[in-house]
């Protein structure tokens, strides 16, 4: 039920007006003056106010602009004994939906007061869409709660409110770009363009053409100018995935946008300035990639500023059972089943999977059952061979015999843990190896 706040100080028109709208089934309030009316908007949701313009404590088309600064989605409908242009002119300036004079209520007033409730509804649902975009870009869309992966979120939020660039690295399919958005969203460039452009996806001159762009004239085609992404995303965020595959020469102009925030257009000889956050991925080493001679060093130093690994799901084979939970409720809702579980067997298959494609990969297989299954709970018949059959314990459960070397690496790793009293940074220092393979050894080898 849509509610509506009267004001107006003529207790006769007031209640006429009350009786008028509440007939039409509308929830209506009532207030004599801009004081009791405020309180009212403040302890109520009101969707419509219709509020005199000559009040005893001030002025209608004054107390519009307070309204609608402090309540955005309220729509206000002024009356006037006596209207005027001017008046008329800045109650809608103001933000109010519409001015009209009194004597003409009976036949305007509720036309007005429906129009002004499907703007109301409109503005409603833009807010209810623009939360659930929020939430599909923030933080709280990475799931997962294993340490290895708050590890990494903790890294990203810290750095997502400074400018500073960030080069996220990990295997394919590890959430680069969930995490790329979640670092915009959380940034003062937020409220701009977040552009993502994947450099394998092109060849040399297409790529150069879709950062840059072009000047009219510039090869044959080229009938009028045209922007490129550095300048679409001018104050927000270019996100470059697979930015180990950009061809050499375009490294070195994308080198000059991160030294001097300038870059030219294909076939232009004006530099154009740009102000851009860039947000770099790859699953390439890219130092074995400068060794090679297929990266240009001073542009790793560049992008290399805050890095970022994204674990494998290797890594964090607890965090499956809520992405498989995840993908379960998001791919039965669109399909239009109602499967509400996965069996203990599917689960124990899911984690001893080696996930070469990680969370991409988990996406497809739980696709694929929720389409194949015909029961409410999704079961091991339901996935691909190769993974149905590996239901097994993996070989890291099976007895290791006392003189193996997983036997050994696995002690070495217990006696290091007990050493340090269970502090994960110190004793992945002490045995001189990455967090983030401490973690994936202490997960295979089930060390406590």
């Amino acid at each position: 039920m849509n509610t509506i706040l009267i004001i107006d100080d003529e207790e006769k028109i007031r209640s006429l007006l009350s009786r008028i709208i509440s007939l039409e089934g509308f929830e209506v309030f009532e207030a004599s003056n801009l004081k009791s009316g405020l309180k009212r908007l403040e302890v109520s949701d009101i969707d419509i106010v219709i509020c005199d313009v000559k009040l005893p404590d001030g002025n209608g088309v004054e107390f519009s602009k307070i309204i609608k600064e402090k309540f955005p989605v309220t729509e206000v409908i002024l009356l006037t004994a006596f209207g005027n242009i001017p008046d008329g002119v800045m109650a809608i300036k103001n933000g109010a939906f519409d001015y009209i004079t009194k004597g003409d209520d009976n036949t305007k007033i509720l036309p007005l007061v429906y129009k002004a409730t499907e703007k109301v509804a409109l503005n409603k649902r833009v807010i209810q869409l623009e939360k659930q975009l929020d939430n599909k870009q923030s933080f709280n869309n990475i799931i997962g709660k294993s340490e290895v992966l708050l590890s990494s979120v903790d890294s990203a939020k810290k750095v997502a409110i400074t400018d500073a660039t960030v080069l996220l690295t990990g295997e394919t399919g590890t959430g680069k770009e969930v995490f790329a958005q979640a670092i915009h969203h959380a940034s003062k460039r937020s409220k701009k363009n977040f552009i993502a452009v994947n450099c394998s996806a092109f060849g040399k001159d297409l790529l150069e053409n879709e950062l840059f762009g072009h000047k009219a004239g510039a090869f044959t085609g080229a009938v009028k100018d045209s922007k490129g992404i550095f300048e679409e995303a001018n104050l927000g965020t270019v996100f470059l995935d697979e930015i180990g595959e950009m061809p050499l020469d375009l490294q070195a102009k994308l080198l000059r946008v991160l030294e001097s925030g300038e870059f030219l257009k294909v076939g232009d000889s004006k530099p154009i300035k740009t102000d851009v956050r860039i947000i770099a991925a790859t699953n390439r080493d890219l130092e074995k990639e400068i060794e090679n001679g297929n990266f240009r060093e001073d542009l790793y130093y560049r992008i290399n500023i805050f890095k970022i690994n994204l674990p494998s799901l290797r890594e964090r084979t607890s965090d499956i059972e809520l992405i498989a939970d995840f993908f379960l409720k998001t791919f039965s809702r669109k399909i239009g089943k109602n499967i509400s579980a996965v069996s203990s067997a599917y689960l124990k298959a899911l984690k001893n999977h080696r996930w070469k494609g990680n969370i991409r990969e988990l996406r497809n297989v739980i696709e694929r059952s929720v389409i194949l299954t015909d029961s409410s709970i999704l079961d091991i018949e339901s996935l691909p061979p190769d993974i149905a059959e590996n239901n097994s314990d993996n070989e890291s459960n099976k007895l290791m015999s006392a003189f193996s070397m997983a036997s050994a690496e696995k002690i070495q790793i217990q006696k290091v843990l007990n050493h340090t009293k269970g502090n994960k940074s110190e004793a992945a220092r002490l045995l001189e190896i990455g967090i983030a393979t401490l973690y994936r050894k202490i997960e295979e080898y089930k060390i406590s």
